[in-house]
């Protein structure tokens, strides 16, 4: 370097202290911002903590996440205190308390095996009713056809006789045949039919030329009796002494009784309601 160099940057030099104060005077506000943090940079990390955490810099959602799990907090504090009550209160309970408490849960399963036997006994009693009703239906329907038999309005079968008299002279009347239904009905019959008329209560015979009204229906030679009853107690009533086969015979007719382990009667008369007679239940 010349000594020319030398001398300008000498002269430099001398000049550049008359232009540092303008220079430090424009950078003025960031030496005042300097000066004011420098007091922070005297503080202990403990006070820098404190610092920050206060004032609290919460944002919403960690608000929202603080109140959730609050309220799932507290559910289950009071699901727990909720369960440990009645525990809590049975064992802080006295020897009385404890007693009574039996006592009300013996009382309280008295009850409910007495409301227990109360329904099984509506039960028992409604299953009999039921049975009964079925029970009385069945007798109803047997009643019905017993008194069906005897009425002549259905047909019937059983033991019984079958007895055949043969007229070839025409001698025989209709007061020989009615008194056979009536040594017939004494002995025990249930059920006659003479040729294809019904017997019943109400019936009547009347002599018709050369044959037999039975209620009106005109019937001929041979007189055919399909009977039901007992035929051990018929046959024999029908061939006492002087009975009904000895006064037909002297009227030389010809009498054929046979016994049978099933005698059908199937000639049925129509049921008639009566005039004046009505079932006293009404």
């Amino acid at each position: 370097m010349s000594n020319h160099d030398e001398t300008a940057e000498n002269r430099l030099r001398k000049q550049l202290p008359d232009e540092v104060p303008a220079a430090e005077t424009e950078d003025a506000p960031e030496s005042t911002d300097a000066s004011e943090e420098r007091p922070e940079a005297g503080l202990t990390g403990r006070q820098r903590l404190g610092q920050g955490l206060w004032p609290p810099r919460v944002t919403r959602a960690q608000l929202i996440v603080a109140l959730l799990l609050f309220g799932l907090g507290f559910g289950l504090a009071v699901q727990v205190a909720s369960n440990s009550d009645s525990d809590s209160a049975l064992r802080g309970a006295r020897q009385e308390d404890l007693v009574r408490i039996l006592d009300e849960l013996d009382d309280r399963t008295q009850r409910l095996e007495d409301e227990k036997q109360g329904l099984e006994k509506q039960r028992d009693e409604l299953e009999n009713s039921s049975n009964q009703a079925e029970e009385a239906r069945k007798q109803t329907v047997e009643k019905e056809r017993q008194l069906g038999i005897l009425a002549g309005t259905v047909a019937a079968q059983g033991p019984g006789i079958t007895m055949t008299i043969d007229d070839t002279k025409g001698t025989v009347e209709a007061d020989m045949l009615l008194d056979a239904i009536q040594e017939l009905r004494a002995a025990g019959a249930e059920a006659i039919q003479v040729n294809d008329v019904r017997v019943v209560a109400d019936t009547y015979l009347t002599d018709s030329g050369n044959g037999v009204s039975v209620d009106g229906n005109k019937i001929n030679a041979p007189y055919r009796f399909k009977v039901i009853g007992k035929p051990q107690d018929l046959e024999p009533a029908l061939n006492i002494p002087g009975g009904v086969v000895q006064t037909l015979e002297k009227e030389q007719a010809t009498v054929t009784i046979e016994q049978s382990d099933k005698i059908v009667v199937d000639a049925l008369r129509a049921a008639k309601r009566p005039d004046y007679a009505r079932s006293s239940s009404q």
